[in-house]
């Protein structure tokens, strides 16, 4: 009976593997792309657990740098959008002293803008500035200044911004940093 039960069993599994559809799949198109796929392409998706405050002053301490990153979050925006026409546009000049003389101009023009409103930032403003800097364009304001002009005005520039305490080498890690996971968090719930 034990022998009988087995090979019905055998019988109903290898007959429902047999019966399976292979050309049942579903193709997807996606626009843009002229190939059907069987599957879609995902972007990586870093999630983050919601901010756990240890005490009551680590939570006055996260509004209060709520404040400053809103306050400071469009300079950096901007600086990542101006940065990426900046790069396309020095793609198309072909002479390198010509692109020295547009990043001077486009420098000038920048201070003149800029100079009174961002004077007006205080120092934790201006570090938390360089760090969504970092975010927003994946290098540092030092490498930027570096690259962009050269390495004597990158090392002015820092060792200007050392006398405010703030440094231009400065990164952004919010898996490892404590502020920079308070900013992200920020910037998450803010959706900007």
């Amino acid at each position: 009976m034990r022998l009988f039960l087995c090979f019905v069993i055998f019988i109903l599994s290898s007959q429902k593997i047999l019966s399976q559809d292979e050309n049942n799949s579903t193709y997807f198109k996606i626009e843009g792309d002229s190939i059907y796929k069987k599957e879609i392409d995902l972007s990586e998706v870093v999630i983050y657990k919601p901010v756990e405050f240890e005490n009551n002053q680590e939570r006055i301490d996260y509004f209060v740098l709520k404040r400053k990153v809103l306050k400071v979050y469009p300079y950096a925006k901007m600086a990542s959008e101006r940065l990426t026409k900046l790069n396309l546009r020095l793609e198309k000049i072909n002479s390198r002293r010509k692109q020295k003389k547009y990043t001077r101009m486009l420098e000038k023009f920048l201070q003149e803008e800029l100079t009174a409103e961002l004077k007006r930032l205080t120092r934790t403003e201006g570090q938390i500035l360089v760090k969504l800097i970092f975010r927003e364009t994946g290098s540092t304001a030092f490498s930027l200044v570096r690259e962009l002009r050269n390495g004597f005005k990158a090392f002015t520039y820092n060792t200007i911004a050392k006398v405010f305490k703030i440094s231009l080498k400065e990164t952004y890690d919010p898996l490892n940093v404590r502020e920079d996971l308070f900013i992200e968090d920020i910037l998450r719930n803010s959706n900007l």
